[in-house]
């Protein structure tokens, strides 16, 4: 592709309504399981918010929020300045910058060579973004679940949405449980009797 289709490509991608989360909602609401959508007043503006379950639900496209994007140490000193060096032209500048690491590809994030710092940088600050907003709300009592776009292939979709219901609904059950205190027999020595006339008749 040229830069300019690349570039026409990348500006169509939405940030609503993605096949992924749409997957989700299907899902969720052929279960029975009702929510809202994008809810301006809970921190993050999560995909997904099931209030009587406290959840707010993420639904993440592997290569804009860098699922499994690792940094390896030592990268850009055991690469040198050779380009000959098949590594030479995946470091960059913000690779040499911070204390010789690399940023490394997986399995369903691939960082394009062309324009790397650019697409290094965007990702690095979704992930900052990401951990702020799953931070905040977990600090004001909500459940955070994160959903991968590679989690939704055909195969194992309906594994990760059972694993979702499981992680939602012992949500809602930890709101309902409580702790009984121990009973000790000598706190109470004669059982107090319902219809007891205080007079005596």
């Amino acid at each position: 592709m040229t830069p300019e289709q690349r570039h026409r490509c990348m500006s169509h991608i939405r940030s609503k309504a993605t096949k992924p989360e749409l997957l989700v909602r299907r899902w969720l609401w052929g279960h029975g399981y009702r929510y809202r959508l994008n809810v301006k007043s809970v921190p993050g503006k999560p995909d997904i918010v099931l209030r009587p379950y406290r959840t707010a639900i993420f639904v993440n496209g592997c290569f804009w929020h860098g699922h499994n994007v690792r940094m390896r140490e030592n990268a850009v000193a055991q690469s040198g300045n050779n380009p000959q060096n098949p590594q030479y032209f995946a470091i960059t500048k913000f690779e040499q910058e911070n204390k010789d690491k690399e940023l490394l590809n997986s399995d369903c994030c691939k960082i394009p060579l062309t324009n790397r710092d650019f697409w290094v940088n965007k990702i690095l600050r979704n992930q900052e973004r990401d951990q702020r907003n799953y931070s905040l709300l977990q600090q004001n009592g909500w459940q955070v679940i994160v959903v991968w776009e590679c989690q939704l292939k055909p195969d194992k979709m309906e594994r990760t949405m059972r694993e979702v219901e499981l992680l939602m609904n012992d949500k809602l059950l930890s709101r309902f449980r409580h702790n009984p205190l121990p009973y000790s027999a000598q706190e109470e020595s004669v059982p107090p009797m319902a219809a007891e006339d205080p007079a005596g008749q």
